[in-house]
């Protein structure tokens, strides 16, 4: 009811209204009427079109606001992105630089300093009417322990010694005599308070009966108390070898304090030697200031006498094993190299010094000295570390022919060269642990505990098979690994090693660290300070 009441009324109000408009409509409109129409209509059309274009340009405008939102959004996204990125990438790279006086400076030497001074209780010998000649053995630095062996062992069997005749059928065949390679009238007088030196046998005894002595390796006092009961029967006893003739322990201070002076203070090398040596240090330091000097022990003898041959071509490896088997002198003739390298008794190959070296914290720009004779294979094994670290320095990049010319065919002497810059580096990193890496480590402890960082190769093999084997990959965790690894393996002081546990007889005494390669705390003295304990072998 209600509904239908509503829908008449409103039917009958359209009828009404429509009723109307005829009516209107079927009038004759004016021209006043067309033109009022008109204008109404375009009136109506502006309005239309503003309305419309408003709407249009509010929905732009709202489009571009939600565009620039997402374009601020993501820039801002992105940016935070970035920011992360890059803190992480500077955060990382933080963590792992290490700090120049980190890596550059001597480890703390806790207030210690070389000391060789003997007791009071000290005397010379005197050894006027009793000779010891002396045929050194081995390569330079073998040499020079070597000889000062014999200048102890004059002294406790008070006998003069006549200049030892040097080694010249060794692999490096140098046909140099000791005043070649060392001052030897400095050698004499620098001696002369402790034991009495001649250049050469008086001429009567040069045809007298001589006892022929192979001396006992690793012999102490005792030893050669002993053997002074051979001055009863002969005036002159010959040395045959040199290496290794004393004991590394267990004898009497003055003794070890003049193996010191010996080696350290005495047996100074040749004029030209020493001017030389210290002209391609200053051109050295004018490069860049500090340098390393790396004994890269990757020489062909070497490789074949240790049987390490990986890394090598199947002709590389088997040319070494033929220059091994015609070594006469050389007993083992059949190695495994991979169990040698396994056991850590491998020279570190140049491409994994570049990688160790790297780790480490040493920038690609560091200069780098090579300390060593001609590498095996040339450029072909040495690019391997050039690919890490470009600025690489020989003796003939630094050095004219001219300068080098005395030096050609004469390797102890080049050797020589190689030993002074090493001692003067800023730091020493041998990749082997030869007579050369043992000595020179040991001079630069007497000198004040130089940094010289020893490479673990045992425990690098492990790390770089695993890179190999993609186990491992070189990034933050692989440089935590090699620092840690090393952190105490940098010449920091410490007392001298003792022999192998459980290892019983003379075979304990090779096993003992030389006295060379650590003179304390014999020829190195201070304060009674906590000294940690420093793993380098």
């Amino acid at each position: 009811m209600v509904n239908h009441r509503g829908t008449s009324h409103h039917y009958n109000s359209r009828s009404s209204s429509s009723s109307s408009t005829l009516k209107f409509l079927s009038k004759k409109p004016s021209f006043f009427t067309i033109t009022l129409y008109f204008l109404i209509l375009l009136f109506a059309s502006s309005i239309l079109i503003f309305l419309v274009s408003t709407r249009n340009l509010l929905n732009d405008g709202h489009d571009y606001d939600e565009k620039k939102n997402l374009f601020t959004q993501h820039s801002q996204s992105q940016s935070r992105s970035e920011s992360q990125s890059q803190s992480r990438s500077e955060s990382q790279s933080q963590s792992l630089q290490i700090p120049d006086d980190q890596l550059w400076n001597s480890p703390f030497s806790y207030g210690l300093h070389s000391c060789v001074k003997p007791t009071s209780k000290y005397k010379a010998s005197q050894g006027s009417d009793r000779y010891i000649t002396v045929k050194s053995n081995g390569g330079l630095n073998q040499m020079r322990t070597g000889i000062s062996d014999m200048v102890a062992v004059a002294h406790i069997m008070n006998a003069t010694l006549v200049i030892p005749q040097l080694d010249r059928r060794s692999f490096w065949q140098d046909s140099s005599k000791f005043s070649d390679i060392f001052d030897e009238l400095h050698f004499i007088k620098a001696l002369q308070g402790d034991v009495r030196i001649v250049r050469e046998l008086p001429k009567e005894l040069e045809s007298v009966p001589r006892a022929r002595k192979h001396f006992t390796s690793w012999s102490g006092i005792g030893y050669y108390q002993e053997m002074t009961q051979l001055w009863k029967d002969y005036q002159v006893i010959h040395v045959a070898k040199s290496d290794s003739r004393v004991a590394n322990n267990d004898l009497p201070l003055d003794i070890q304090r003049l193996r010191c002076r010996a080696l350290y203070h005495a047996l100074r090398f040749s004029p030209p030697i020493e001017i030389l040596g210290k002209k391609l240090v200053e051109r050295l330091r004018s490069r860049g200031g500090r340098y390393i000097a790396l004994h890269l022990r990757y020489e062909k003898d070497m490789l074949s006498f240790t049987g390490c041959t990986y890394g090598l071509t199947d002709a590389e490896s088997e040319e070494l094993r033929i220059m091994r088997e015609n070594t006469n002198h050389w007993k083992v003739k059949v190695i495994n190299s991979t169990e040698q390298r396994m056991s850590g008794l491998c020279p570190l190959t140049p491409k994994e010094v570049g990688i160790f070296l790297q780790a480490l914290g040493f920038p690609a720009s560091t200069l780098i000295y090579i300390a060593a004779g001609e590498i095996y294979g040339g450029n072909t094994h040495l690019s391997e570390l050039m690919s890490h670290f470009p600025n690489l320095v020989f003796k003939e990049n630094l050095a004219t022919k001219e300068e080098l010319k005395a030096f050609t065919n004469h390797a102890s002497q080049s050797a020589a060269l190689d030993y002074i810059i090493s001692i003067e580096s800023d730091v020493f990193i041998p990749t082997h642990s030869g007579n050369m890496a043992r000595a020179v480590e040991g001079h630069r402890r007497f000198l004040g505990h130089r940094k010289t960082i020893t490479p673990d190769r045992k425990g690098l093999v492990k790390l770089f098979d695993r890179l190999e084997s993609r186990k491992l990959r070189e990034g933050p965790s692989f440089l935590h690994l090699v620092q840690e690894m090393h952190k105490n393996w940098q010449g920091a002081p410490r007392k001298r090693r003792g022999p192998l546990p459980g290892i019983k007889g003379r075979a304990r005494f090779r096993t003992e660290e030389s006295f060379y390669e650590n003179p304390y705390p014999e020829c190195i003295c201070g304060p009674k300070a906590h000294i940690e304990q420093d793993k380098s072998i």
